[in-house]
């Protein structure tokens, strides 16, 4: 299910009971905490914990000073109508308000008081009826994970989406401070590559002067963080796992060089400083002897040698067959204007490629005796505006197919008099319009196509959709543009063979 609150770069300060019960120091923590937080340009969520401790305690432990625990809440307590006055606070500072409620009673608190965010703490992720309660009050929920076996986190994950509530995953160990070698770091790519359409984040209980760690936790795939907050003072001394406002900046500047390390989220043409040193070190195309304009140039016509001359082409880029386009003498640099003998096959080769890096990213893998087909309404030349690849796993009574469209794709409107096909997006985004209606899938949405019906689609960031359908016919495909509708099957489509025997071939040429 999709997120519809931000949760990534969000950073979640739990006051826990470091407020010592003590409202003046509670605000002292609120004030230094939103200070050092705006100085970062940061988006924070200052964190209460809830609990309604005469109903929370046992009636028979209530008094009791020898269980950790007990005594801590007790002797740290404050009234909900002070958290009231403090989640006040937290907001004329420009903070976002969120508490961790440990029974139902608290989870009615939050509602009260209209807090931003609910968190449900690790030794809570297996409590059902706290999680039910959180799961009917409508609130974006952020869920830690300390402790769970990967099982029980699977239950959650898909309680949670059941009941279609907005939440998060938070990487956590529960150990007090936690050592380096405990914090199980690979854990949130885990957490990632499960649950692919969450924000998974990291709830951190180290040492708070340990600023690597969130580097590494940001370079796996956290996307949110967590750290307990306090204020030390002669009254009042800071556990070990809790950060100072001091600390605190120290952490948001690595985060901040760690988002820079790490880059853009997609592949950038390189820079011209870095094409420039990589060219210096490439190999040119040279004429090992005489070439006529408009000889095909076979390997034994070239060599490859250093320097590459500007305007010269690599030898990376030469393709036997390739076309010369004036006269060269031996050891002349070859240009790029040479052409190739068959750009058809450039483009095909450039397709599968593209294809293939979506289906890797995609975690998808398809039999050995699929067929594939690329499909081109309008020429192989106009591709990358309309077409899709096809590829189909299984004909029989019944199909399987993958539609594979690179990003601003467009499929034009067509209907079939015998199949009736399904369609389940499985990656990225795809429109479909069905007798002038669209439809918006996300992943796991599915849309059926009666025979008969006029469809197209058409995709912005490129998608992998799954047709499962009636037995596909060749002649069945019948579409409203004249130009198209004309044409013969065999000019629109450009059978291909399967990834490992065609990548071989394009090897051998």
């Amino acid at each position: 299910m999709s997120q519809n609150f931000p949760f990534e770069n969000l950073f979640i300060f739990d006051m826990a009971n470091n407020h010592m019960g003590d409202m003046d120091h509670a605000e002292k923590i609120i004030r230094e905490v939103a200070c050092v937080t705006k100085a970062a340009g940061v988006r924070g969520a200052l964190k209460f914990q809830f609990r309604q401790l005469d109903t929370f305690i046992h009636p028979d432990y209530q008094s009791r000073t020898d269980i950790k625990f007990i005594k801590r809440f007790s002797e740290t307590r404050l009234e909900m109508e002070q958290f009231g006055k403090l989640a006040k606070m937290v907001r004329d500072h420009g903070l976002l308000t969120m508490s961790t409620p440990f029974d139902e009673a608290s989870v009615d608190v939050i509602v009260g008081m209209n807090l931003d965010l609910i968190k449900i703490a690790s030794c809570s992720a297996d409590d059902r009826p706290l999680i039910d309660k959180v799961a009917r009050v409508n609130k974006p929920v952020v869920v830690s994970t300390a402790g769970l076996r990967l099982e029980e986190i699977d239950w959650l994950v898909n309680h949670l989406e059941s009941q279609r509530v907005d939440f998060s995953l938070m990487h956590c160990v529960a150990l007090y401070p936690t050592p380096d070698d405990k914090l199980q770091l690979d854990q949130v790519r885990q957490l990632k590559e499960r649950y692919r359409s969450l924000t998974v984040g990291w709830s951190t209980h180290e040492d708070q002067d340990n600023t690597s760690a969130i580097q590494m936790a940001y370079a796996l795939g956290a996307r949110m963080f967590e750290r307990h907050v306090g204020v030390p003072t002669d009254d009042y001394k800071l556990n070990a796992y809790s950060s100072t406002p001091e600390q605190l900046e120290k952490w948001f500047a690595a985060f901040d060089h760690a988002r820079d390390m790490m880059g853009s989220a997609e592949r950038a043409p390189a820079p011209a400083a870095e094409r420039a040193t990589l060219r210096d070190l490439k190999r040119g195309s040279f004429a090992s002897r005489a070439i006529k304009k408009g000889q095909e140039i076979s390997a034994k016509d070239v060599f490859f040698a250093m320097p590459c001359q500007e305007g010269q082409l690599v030898s990376g880029d030469f393709r036997p067959g390739m076309i010369a386009d004036r006269d060269y003498a031996v050891n002349d640099a070859l240009e790029p204007t040479v052409s190739a003998a068959n750009n058809d096959e450039n483009t095909i080769y450039q397709i599968m490629l593209q294809v293939r890096g979506m289906l890797n990213t995609a975690g998808i893998a398809i039999n050995e005796d699929a067929n594939i087909e690329i499909s081109h309404q309008y020429g192989l030349n106009r591709f990358r505006e309309f077409g899709a690849v096809l590829i189909t796993c299984v004909n029989r009574e019944y199909a399987k197919k993958l539609v594979i469209q690179l990003p601003r794709q467009k499929h034009p409107y067509h209907y079939h008099k015998r199949k009736e096909e399904t369609f389940q997006l499985l990656h990225g985004d795809v429109e479909i319009v069905k007798d002038g209606d669209r439809y918006r899938l996300s992943p796991g949405d599915t849309l059926l196509v009666a025979p008969g019906e006029w469809h197209k689609f058409h995709t912005l960031e490129g998608c992998i959709f799954e047709e499962i359908s009636s037995t596909a016919y060749a002649n069945d495909s019948f579409y409203d543009d004249p130009a198209v509708a004309n044409m013969p099957r065999e000019a629109r489509k450009t059978k291909v063979d399967h990834w490992m025997t065609y990548f071989r071939g394009q090897g051998e040429r």
